[in-house]
Order: C-alpha cells, then sequence, then structure tokens
C-alpha cells in the first residue's frame, strides 16, 4: 500500500464507529489520540516531502518555459542579424525544450495533486485531533456517569435483595410465633380437669382423721390418769 493511500485510510476512519464498538469509550479516545499524533507527525514529514517535490517540479516548469522563450527570442535575434541558420538551430532548441516542458507539466500536475491529496489528509488530522481533544474530557464524563450508574443499579439490586430476604425472616418468624401459640394452646387444652368434690372430699377425709387422732389421745391420757 503506497503512502497516499495508507494516510487515506488514516483519515477515512470513522472516530464515532470506533468508539461505539469500544468496551472503554474514555481509553479508546485517548489511544486514538495517541495513534492520530503519530500519525500526524508522520503525514506532516510525507506532507512536506510531497511539497517539496511539487516545488521542484513547478521550478523545472518554470525554467523550462523561461527557456524556451529565450530560445525564441535567440531565434529572433539570428534572424535579424540575417543568421537563418542560427535561427533554425535555436528553434530547434526550442522545440526540443517544449517537448520536453509538456513532460515536466505532467509531472507537476501529478505533483500537485499529491501535495494537494497530502494537504487535506494533513489538514483533516489536525481537525480530528482537535475535535477529539475537546470532546475528551465530555466523553469521559459521560463514562464515568455512565459506570456510577451501573455500580447503583447493582447496590439497588442487592438492596432488594436484601429486603426480599428481611421479609422471608419475616414471614418464617410469623409462622414461629402462630406455632408456638399453637403449641401454648394445646398444652392448656391437655392439661387434666381438677375436680373440685374429690378436692373436698380429701379435705373433710383429713378432718375426720385429726378428729379420730384426738380422741384416741384423750383415750390414753384418762387411763393414765393424766
Amino acid at each position: 500500500m503506497g503512502i497516499l493511500d495508507r494516510f487515506a485510510t488514516i483519515v477515512k476512519a470513522n472516530i464515532n464507529e470506533l468508539l461505539d464498538h469500544a468496551e472503554d469509550p474514555a481509553k479508546m479516545i485517548d489511544q486514538y489520540l495517541v495513534d492520530l499524533t503519530d500519525s500526524l507527525t508522520e503525514v506532516k514529514k510525507e506532507t512536506a516531502c510531497v511539497m517539496a517535490e511539487e516545488k521542484r517540479a513547478k521550478r523545472m516548469v518554470d525554467e523550462n518555459a523561461s527557456e524556451v522563450a529565450r530560445m525564441e527570442e535567440l531565434a529572433k535575434k539570428a534572424l535579424t542579424a540575417g543568421n537563418e541558420g542560427d535561427a533554425r538551430a535555436f528553434l530547434g532548441k526550442k522545440q526540443q525544450l517544449a517537448t520536453a516542458g509538456a513532460e515536466l507539466v505532467k509531472a507537476y500536475e501529478a505533483a500537485h495533486a499529491n501535495a494537494d491529496k497530502m494537504r487535506q489528509m494533513h489538514d483533516k488530522l489536525v481537525s480530528d485531533i482537535e475535535n477529539l481533544k475537546s470532546r475528551r474530557e465530555t466523553i469521559k464524563a459521560k463514562v464515568a456517569v455512565a459506570k456510577t450508574q451501573e455500580k447503583v443499579a447493582g447496590f439497588t439490586s442487592s438492596a432488594d435483595r436484601a429486603e426480599s430476604a428481611i421479609a422471608a425472616f419475616d414471614r418464617m418468624e410469623a409462622k414461629a410465633d402462630r406455632m408456638l401459640d399453637t403449641a401454648d394452646a394445646m398444652a392448656e387444652l391437655n392439661e387434666e380437669t381438677v375436680d373440685e368434690v374429690a378436692s373436698l372430699e380429701e379435705k373433710y377425709a383429713s378432718a375426720t382423721d385429726d378428729a379420730a387422732v384426738e380422741d384416741d389421745l384423750a383415750r390414753l391420757k384418762a387411763e393414765l390418769g393424766l
């Protein structure tokens, strides 16, 4: 690939398309700036060489045209002096110069076209670099905000999961409370019913036993003369 084709590929690069496919646009734009700056250095050198070639070709065209004009004047002087042979020689030289001049003009036109292309590429690279520099901070700021939003979304999702877990624990605790209340109720229901009549019977039976003991005690005292 020639130098012109290679640089044409560089300057035709679509910045927005590159950024669309980049995983990290902030890093990509920095790298693209570095690449463009390196390319600009090469383009400047090549542009300078092509422009120098254009100037050299133009100078050769001008010098050739000057020589053609000089041969024309010398032929006129020779004719005025009556030297037709000399005039013919000058005109012959003029024809040779004119033929060479036509090729020099073609070479100059090609050099001029190449110089125009290089200047256009140089100017576009400069424009792209300046454009990127002016957009870099804005793009980085947007990327930073986007990353923050992703983090916030992640935290929100975690918070939602935590809230869901807490709700599940609350449900389990309520269920455990219900189970405990039910168990307490069952225990209360399973307690034996107290028979009040039986309790009273035991009370009075105990009183009868006590009376018998007292009677027996009184009998023994009487027998002993106490």
